[in-house]
């Protein structure tokens, strides 16, 4: 299994109401070497209040070996043009490090915070993306005439002015964010891996997400080992009985975020607890975040998280997760990242 972590992790206040923290091209590229000397496999960014984009460029020039990923940028908001030039320029910046993660986001979040039209459905809208990407890829590099026409994007002209020409990891992985079967058949038939949304449980995913994504392989030709699995297990965690029941009411935060997304309740549905998802989708219209996670209860809680102590993080997450995924990512709190001795046991383990 490899494992990653967050080159900018979200704290709980973030999901409680308050406004993204800012930081530094220094703070980036300390956290970039820290990550990559710690032995992590890959570093990712979330697109949470800041461009995902531009601090891996920052992480690239300060790690050698290590993968960058978005975790996720919003595709629809950009034209597949400006994702590709962003994603071939850091791939060759990188050495072929980098890994292009996407997502779709939700309606509302597109057309009133973004100020960016939803024109279809999304499902079939990002299929059509992700093959618009890769015929801008194969065009940058063979310098080939493109003719890519489908029902919401074209790519027909690329005169050799704005090519940018080949580079030698012509590859870009593709990676989708999935939380329904449509997107999870996506993965499977089209995507080099898939980015399961944290608010899936992990029995939603073995249940639902993972069938669906070997349906989508299967319909391609493909084997499901040839698809990179990225879970990210909600984690409360910590060194003392205080510190895990502190990290439990964190993980009820962040779990009643997500939930109160009215797109995202099929994975309630599954558990039967739609009821719960209307009542914390309304107390997020009236902006009362911060009593939203009195509504998760610890019976949701385990369905969700890996509870415990840190020094048995490692063997609970391979129990637990070692049979879905085959990248982890570890969302860890600020005072837990510090206990480098233990993280390297942690990601020890799981190798």
């Amino acid at each position: 299994m490899r494992v990653e972590t967050g080159l900018w992790t979200l704290e709980a206040g973030q999901y409680g109401g308050k406004s993204a923290e800012a930081t530094s091209l220094q703070a980036i590229a300390a956290a970039a070497r820290r990550i990559e000397a710690l032995g992590f496999d890959s570093a990712t960014m979330p697109e949470a209040g800041h461009d995902p984009f531009l601090p891996l460029v920052v992480a690239a020039e300060h790690t050698t070996r290590i993968t960058l990923g978005t975790n996720v940028a919003i595709a629809f908001p950009r034209s597949p043009m400006v994702t590709a030039q962003i994603a071939w320029d850091l791939q060759q910046m990188s050495g072929g490090r980098f890994q292009l993660g996407l997502g779709t986001q939700v309606k509302g979040h597109n057309e009133r915070r973004y100020a960016s039209p939803w024109t279809a459905p999304p499902g079939p809208r990002l299929r059509e993306y992700v093959l618009c990407l890769r015929a801008m890829f194969e065009t940058f590099q063979s310098g080939h005439r493109p003719h890519f026409e489908g029902k919401h994007y074209q790519f027909t002209l690329m005169s050799p002015f704005f090519n940018p020409g080949p580079i030698g990891h012509a590859h870009v992985p593709v990676y989708v964010a999935v939380l329904n079967p449509y997107m999870a058949r996506l993965a499977g038939e089209l995507c080099d891996g898939l980015r399961l949304h944290p608010i899936a449980s992990l029995r939603y995913t073995k249940e639902v997400v993972a069938p669906a994504v070997e349906a989508g392989a299967r319909k391609a030709g493909r084997k499901v080992s040839d698809i990179d699995f990225v879970g990210a297990p909600f984690l409360a965690v910590g060194r003392t009985r205080e510190e895990i029941d502190a990290a439990k009411r964190g993980i009820k935060q962040r779990i009643s975020f997500y939930a109160s997304t009215r797109t995202y309740h099929s994975v309630l549905e599954f558990h039967g607890w739609v009821d719960v998802g209307l009542r914390l989708h309304q107390l997020s219209v009236e902006g009362k975040w911060q009593e939203m996670g009195n509504l998760i209860t610890d019976e949701m809680l385990e369905e969700w998280a890996i509870i415990g102590p840190f020094d048995e993080l490692g063997p609970r997450l391979k129990e637990r997760c070692g049979d879905v995924f085959t990248t982890l990512m570890l969302d860890l709190p600020a005072h837990l990242r510090e206990e480098e001795a233990q993280l390297r046991k942690v990601i020890a383990a799981l190798r």
